[in-house]
């Protein structure tokens, strides 16, 4: 199966939390129906990311890069790779690269979908289209920052960093979620 056909399985199959994120998923199922390239970086009018909210092993703290290009804590994540079978590889790989931790386990079930304009590596503005996992350290190994990132830190659910909103929505799916995962 390709990365395409995984995304539209994983996508058709979810159950969304709200009609708000019911209608996003209708929107990226539409968009993959129009683009065969929906999942790669080169689809300059936006294409899938998949990223990783990382909880530590007592599920109280996400992780955060401190994203050098935007300037804000975000959760991990990135570009889809041609190597990434699903959604859910792709997120964990990104984790993985990102945190430096290697025991980590995903949630197959995205918790959130975000779509948010971005100038990424194409230097052209564009869209991700991102699918948002829930992932869970099994150790209490230290994060080890990546050249992705400024800095790395962790957050805890009931207290997302100052100034982004856009983590409110995606730290109460976490807790919502969080005791339905591995």
């Amino acid at each position: 199966m390709s990365l395409h056909s995984s995304a539209v399985s994983t996508l058709s199959e979810w159950v969304a939390p709200s009609a708000a994120q019911e209608a996003l998923r209708h929107a990226y199922l539409g968009f993959l129906a129009a683009r065969e390239d929906a999942c790669a970086r080169s689809c300059a009018p936006g294409h899938l990311t998949a990223s990783s909210l990382v909880l530590d092993a007592t599920g109280t703290r996400a992780l955060l890069t401190l994203h050098p290009r935007i300037g804000r804590w975000v959760q991990l994540g990135g570009h889809c790779e041609p190597g990434d079978a699903s959604l859910e590889d792709a997120a964990l790989r990104e984790a993985r690269e990102e945190s430096g931790i290697a025991d980590l386990v995903i949630s197959p079930t995205p918790i959130h979908l975000d779509v948010h304009p971005i100038t990424c590596s194409l230097g052209v503005p564009t869209r991700h289209f991102d699918v948002r996992f829930l992932v869970r350290s099994l150790t209490d190994a230290p994060p080890v920052r990546s050249a992705e990132s400024t800095d790395l830190a962790w957050w805890p659910l009931s207290a997302p960093p100052p100034d982004s909103p856009d983590l409110v929505p995606l730290f109460a799916s976490a807790r919502e979620s969080s005791t339905r995962t591995p």
